[in-house]
């Protein structure tokens, strides 16, 4: 078993925000392996957001963006359960990588949940028609129309893209790992995205 170094988990710590005590307990789960470690925090996160989900979060704030030289404004609403979570840096820089997220790759729905029936529709017939062609199974087809109707939702929904600081990961991924730090549930409730000159 590797030994479980101060430098190694403080380094770990600075990639993950962790506390001591969860650094250390995650490299010496992976003997040591640094990138194993930060994987393990990261589920555990995930699973400890599982468990705050059912709790309510009807604090949180209104966050504001603007990006580049004012030709992109998003507005943002994330909840959370108590405002003493919604004052904390850890809280804004979450809204503003999801508002930053949502200027960059223009989202049209935070879940696939808010797609309407008549768009996911609309989509299978599109993928069924391509397919058409192919002379595949019907069955075949099928699952491959699931396929590009997943990699759709992970277009135009917000919480299925992948996020553009780290596309290791999707959004939602990074909401359940802050879940996981901060320890309350966090809920992205909507957004509007705005550009200079657009026809609303």
């Amino acid at each position: 078993m590797a030994e479980v170094t101060t430098e190694l988990v403080k380094e770990l710590r600075e990639k993950t925000g962790a506390g001591i005590g969860d650094c250390r307990k995650a490299l010496m789960e992976c003997e040591g392996d640094i990138e194993k470690a930060g994987e393990w925090l990261r589920e555990k996160g995930i699973a400890s957001a599982g468990k705050r989900a059912g709790k309510s979060a009807n604090q949180g704030l209104i966050f504001s963006y603007i990006h580049g030289e004012g030709k992109v404004g998003v507005l943002l609403e994330v909840n959370c359960e108590t405002d003493f979570v919604a004052r904390t840096e850890d809280f804004k820089e979450l809204c503003k990588d999801i508002a930053m997220q949502i200027a960059a790759m223009n989202p049209l729905y935070v879940r696939r949940e808010e797609v309407p029936l008549e768009v996911i529709e609309k989509e299978k017939e599109i993928y069924t028609a391509q397919m058409a062609e192919t002379k595949k199974p019907a069955n075949i087809i099928e699952k491959i129309v699931l396929g590009k109707l997943d990699k759709y939702f992970s277009e135009v929904c917000l919480l299925e893209q992948l996020f553009v600081k780290d596309d290791t990961k999707n959004v939602d991924t990074l909401v359940k790992e802050k879940i996981g730090k901060i320890g309350e549930n966090i809920s992205v409730k909507r957004f509007a995205r705005f550009v200079l000159g657009e026809n609303v």
